[in-house]
């Protein structure tokens, strides 16, 4: 599904590679835990990949079609979910979903059955007319998340997608973002939270310092690294366990 070829990224006036020349293969109907600690570049190779910033050098593909001559066609492909809330705060969860599939060409009552449909999955039908504002973060992140999928995306980004809620809204997310995998969306995901990561990802690759250090299934990297029993111990053992505050 996405192809990685000697990407690299280094912002003006940097003194290093955020992002060096990294080659990676994600394949169709993956969980792909895209794993670092903070500064490792996995900001910089997703906004990459969704468009946002542009590569120094290097090359990617997504289902099959270059960035470089096929940009507004990659932005169909593709749905994002940042981790700030990407929704304003003065509209109502019907409204800000409604504005958000509209961008995408959607409208009529294939986008009204859509928006309602997937607010009752996630819990928030009986709270689509009040406004955002007055959301808990489990429920903004809720709407976060349906607001980057409406339009059936091949692809979707996720960054930090259970942060900041509670068990209950954490369950609900990762079963949804499961039964969209079993329907054929290929999710990249990035997240702190390793233990979470070790169950609901089918393949995982940890970066840093913009390199890609390893890659396999959980259990696959569990297992290479001797005296190691979790995702959290293959983690500190190949990046260390020194701070990487920044600022």
């Amino acid at each position: 599904m996405i192809q990685i070829d000697q990407l690299s990224k280094k912002y003006k006036d940097a003194a290093h590679f955020s992002v060096s020349d990294l080659d990676l293969k994600i394949g169709e109907g993956e969980i792909f835990g895209l794993l670092g600690p903070n500064g490792a570049g996995k900001t910089t190779l997703i906004s990459m990949l969704c468009g946002l910033i542009k590569p120094t050098s290097g090359n990617f593909s997504i289902h099959g079609l270059n960035f470089s001559s096929h940009k507004n066609q990659l932005k169909h492909l593709i749905g994002i979910v940042p981790q700030e809330y990407a929704l304003y705060p003065n509209l109502t969860a019907y409204e800000n979903l409604n504005y958000f599939g509209s961008m995408y060409g959607l409208k009529g009552n294939d986008l009204k059955e859509t928006i309602l449909s997937h607010l009752k999955i996630l819990g928030l039908h009986e709270f689509a007319d009040k406004k955002v504002k007055a959301f808990s973060g489990g429920m903004k992140r809720r709407v976060n998340l349906i607001a980057g999928m409406l339009h059936q995306p091949k692809v979707l980004f996720l960054d930090e997608p259970t942060v900041g809620v509670d068990v209950q809204s954490k369950t609900v997310i990762i079963e949804f973002l499961r039964t969209l995998n079993k329907a054929g969306t290929t999710i990249i995901y990035t997240s702190h939270h390793l233990n979470e990561a070790e169950q609901f990802c089918t393949t995982v690759g940890i970066i840093d310092h913009g390199e890609l250090v390893c890659m396999g299934t959980p259990q696959e990297l569990i297992q290479k690294e001797e005296d190691i029993t979790d995702l959290e111990g293959v983690f500190l053992s190949l990046t260390g366990k020194a701070l990487r505050d920044h600022a």
